[in-house]
C-alpha cells in the first residue's frame, strides 16, 4: 500500500537512496482508517557505545509540520554529502546521528496539533507542571478540546516511542543532545531547554549556559534566543521533562544529556501576509514557497554546530567545580535573576 502523505513518501525515499549507510527501524505503527503508518528511526554513523549522538524529532504536533520538513531537507542533503564527503564520513566514524522526522504520522497526514486519540504528544508524560498553569498547559478535560493530555495511566504509542528511543541511546552514548522541531510561537526563533513544567533550574543549568556561550561567541550573529522554556510559559506531561528527570534520577550525571527544543518563530511569517493566519497552517507553516524554502535551510549553522558541540563536548559538559560554579551563576543572572 502507498504512503498516504508527501512527507512520509519522501521519508521513505529517503530511506531507499541511504541504503546500507544508515540503519532504519520501525519504532511501531498507528493504526488509522484502513492503514498502518509507520515512526520510523533512522541512525547514521558508528553503532559503537561510546559516542556521541544527535537525535533529531519532528512531527510531533502534526500541523506543525515544518519541523519533519526541514528534518527531511537535512536528511536529503546528507544522502547526498555521503557520497563524497570524506569529513563528513570521518565525523560519522565517531559520532552517531538519529532521526525520528515523523514522530505523529497521522497528525502529520490529518493536519492536526493532536495523534488519532485526539492527544496532545507534548503534553502526554506523566508530570504536572507546577506553578501557574492555563488551558493551553495541558488538561484532561476532553479529546475534543486542544492540549488534551489523554489517559494518566498510558502513555500514547507515539510517547512511548520517542521515550523508547531515547532511552536507548543514553544507555549506549557516551552524550545526547535531542533537539525537537516545533513551530508557532513568537516573531523569533528560540532554543529552549528543561524545564518546561517548572521555573526552578534544571540541574544542568551551568552545562546548557556553557553550551549558549560556545555558540554566541562561535557564531555571534546566529539569531536564536536561548532559554529555559519556563521563561514563556509552563506546561505539563513535557516529554523533555519526563525523561531529562528520570535519566538524572538514574545516573546524578548532568553532563551528558542536553534535550532542546527547536522553537521556529512562525508569527514572523504572519507579518508580511496576516491573511495567511486564516489559512490552515497559515500559523505554523511558511505559505510561500519561497519562505518555506529560506527555512529548510535556514537552521543548517544550527545542525553542524550540535554536530561539533557534541564531538568536542568537553567545552561545555565537563566542566570542573570552579567553571560549573561561575556558568551556574551566570546562568542564574541570565534567567533567573
Amino acid at each position: 500500500m502507498s504512503p498516504v502523505f508527501a512527507e512520509l513518501q519522501q521519508l521513505e525515499t529517503i530511506i531507499q537512496r541511504l541504503g546500507n549507510q544508515a540503519q532504519t527501524e520501525v519504532l511501531t505503527r498507528i493504526g488509522y482508517q484502513d492503514r498502518s503508518l509507520p515512526v520510523y528511526s533512522i541512525s547514521i554513523g558508528s553503532q559503537r557505545d561510546d559516542v556521541p549522538v544527535i537525535a533529531y524529532f519532528g512531527g510531533v504536533h502534526g500541523l506543525e509540520k515544518i519541523g519533519t520538513e526541514v528534518l527531511l531537507a537535512y536528511l536529503q542533503t546528507l544522502s547526498q554529502l555521503l557520497d563524497w564527503d570524506e569529513e563528513l564520513q570521518r565525523r560519522l566514524e565517531k559520532s552517531r546521528l538519529l532521526f525520528v522526522p515523523i514522530v505523529n504520522p497521522v497528525g502529520v497526514w490529518r493536519g492536526t496539533r493532536c495523534n488519532a486519540n485526539g492527544v496532545d504528544l507534548m503534553r502526554n508524560a506523566p508530570l504536572e507542571g507546577i506553578g501557574k498553569t492555563k488551558l493551553y498547559s495541558g488538561h484532561r478535560i476532553s479529546p475534543h478540546l486542544p492540549w488534551y493530555r489523554g489517559d494518566v495511566a498510558n502513555m500514547e504509542a507515539e510517547a512511548e516511542a520517542l521515550c523508547r528511543v531515547v532511552r536507548q541511546q543514553l544507555s549506549r552514548s557516551s552524550l545526547l543532545i535531542a533537539l525537537d522541531l516545533h513551530s508557532g510561537f513568537g516573531i523569533q526563533d528560540r532554543l529552549w531547554f528543561p524545564y518546561a513544567s517548572q521555573k526552578t533550574p534544571f540541574p544542568s543549568l551551568a552545562e546548557a549556559h556553557a553550551f549558549k556561550q560556545l555558540f554566541d561567541s562561535s557564531y555571534p550573529h546566529h539569531f536564536y534566543k536561548i532559554e529555559p522554556m519556563s521563561q514563556e510559559y509552563v506546561i505539563s506531561g513535557d516529554l523533555w521533562d519526563y525523561l531529562y528527570d528520570e535519566h538524572f534520577q538514574q545516573t546524578g550525571e548532568s553532563g551528558d544529556f542536553l534535550p532542546l527544543t527547536l522553537e521556529m518563530g512562525s508569527w514572523q511569517w504572519l507579518r508580511k501576509n496576516p491573511m495567511h493566519l486564516f489559512l490552515r497552517h497559515g500559523l505554523f507553516h511558511p505559505v510561500l514557497p519561497h519562505r518555506q524554502q529560506r527555512i529548510l535551510r535556514r537552521h543548517l549553522t544550527l545542525f553542524d554546530f550540535l554536530f561539533r558541540a557534541a564531538l568536542y563536548s568537553q567545552r561545555w559538559s565537563a566542566l570542573d567545580h570552579t567553571q560549573r560554579q561561575m556558568h551556574q551563576q551566570l546562568a542564574m543572572a541570565a534567567w533567573y535573576g
